[in-house]
Parts: structure tokens; C-alpha cells; sequence
């Protein structure tokens, strides 16, 4: 089974046990294209935060964007537009079909049956699980690749305080002409993005 088999096979494996959306199935993401060598940790991490600033589920774009840079990092004869554009098609259908077959044949019995403890039961069980799994994305995240990629001690002070200010700006208010004001996450997306262009790019020039 080639790459585009096997990226198939993953992303149908996602769409069918990724309970909890696009943060909670990143374990599973991670797993399945880490592990096997497709890609890198590294683009892994940069590809979740592409993810996340993007419109649209997380989910769904990873796929997309695994799904393109994967055939070309697998096989060196499928590098090229057309053959990233294959892969993407292929990933993200694989990853939204099973969920929507899923949630179009269970929907209906679960509405009808919603007042049954059986239901209740599963779903009572299930939401710590999806806690779990949002939790050790997490974890996941935090790692060097993230944080640290150069190994460089001021650069790992520097990104954890980016990540501490970036967090306080978003979830605390902010005193602003005798009112309290919260951040919109897209402006400190890019504040944080202006800070490592100053950061580590302007060296670089």
C-alpha cells in the first residue's frame, strides 16, 4: 500500500475514533503521521499552528495540509503540486466521511432516545475521556519542537514568556478607557507573530 493508501487508511482510522473534535483527535493525528516518518515533528507542530489560525476546523485542516506535504516527504518521485493536491483531496475526505456518515446514521436514534439512561450513561462517560484527550494535546504540544527548536536557553525563556503573555492578554481583561476589554485572539495571533519576526528574523536579514 503506497503513501496515498496508507494516508487513506490513517485518516479514515481519525474520522472514526476522534471523539471531542479537532484538539481532542491530535494525539491520534500525531501518531499516525509522526511515528510512521511522513513528516517531522517539527512541521508537525507548525503545522498545527497553521491549523488553528486558519478558518475552519483544526481536524480537517491538518488533514489538508499533512495530506499535501506527506507524499512528497514519503517518496521523492511524488513531490510537486498536483501530487500534494492528490494527497490533500484524499486525507481530508478521509477524515470528514466516516464522521458524517457516523453522525447522519446516529443522530436520529440518539434524539429520539436522548431521555434514556443508556444514552446518558455513554455520554456521562465519554466527556471525561474527550477532556483527557483535549488535555494531552496539550502536553503534546509543549515540547521542544514548539518551545525550544535550536536548543538555545534564551530562546526557550523567550517562547515561554510569548506563551504566558499571549494567554494573559487573551483571557484577562483589560483596563481601557474606565472599561474592562478582552484581546480578539486574530490580534494577538498577529502581535505574537510581529514579536518573532522581531525576534528571530531581523538577525537573519
Amino acid at each position: 500500500m503506497g503513501i496515498y493508501g496508507q494516508l487513506i487508511w490513517a485518516y479514515i482510522k481519525i474520522g472514526i475514533f476522534g471523539f471531542g473534535g479537532g484538539y481532542a483527535m491530535l494525539s491520534l493525528v500525531e501518531k499516525a503521521v509522526v511515528t510512521p516518518g511522513w513528516i517531522s515533528e517539527t512541521m508537525f507542530t507548525d503545522i498545527v499552528a497553521i491549523s488553528q489560525m486558519t478558518p475552519g476546523p483544526i481536524g480537517i485542516n491538518s488533514a489538508t495540509y499533512i495530506g499535501y506535504v506527506a507524499p512528497g516527504s514519503v517518496d521523492p518521485l511524488l513531490q510537486g503540486v498536483w501530487w500534494g493536491i492528490l494527497g490533500s483531496v484524499l486525507a481530508t475526505l478521509a477524515v470528514v466521511i466516516p464522521s458524517f456518515v457516523l453522525v447522519l446514521n446516529t443522530s436520529h436514534f440518539i434524539r429520539k432516545h436522548n431521555e434514556s439512561g443508556v444514552i446518558k450513561a455513554i455520554f456521562s462517560g465519554l466527556r471525561p475521556v474527550v477532556v483527557g484527550l483535549i488535555a494531552s494535546a496539550a502536553i503534546m504540544l509543549m515540547n521542544a519542537a514548539n518551545f525550544n527548536p535550536q536548543g538555545v536557553g534564551w530562546q526557550l525563556a523567550i517562547n515561554i514568556a510569548i506563551s504566558v503573555i499571549a494567554f494573559c492578554l487573551v483571557f484577562f481583561p483589560i483596563p481601557f478607557r474606565g472599561k474592562k476589554v478582552k484581546l480578539h485572539p486574530i490580534f494577538v495571533i498577529i502581535l505574537a507573530g510581529i514579536a518573532g519576526f522581531l525576534i528571530y528574523g531581523l538577525p537573519k536579514l
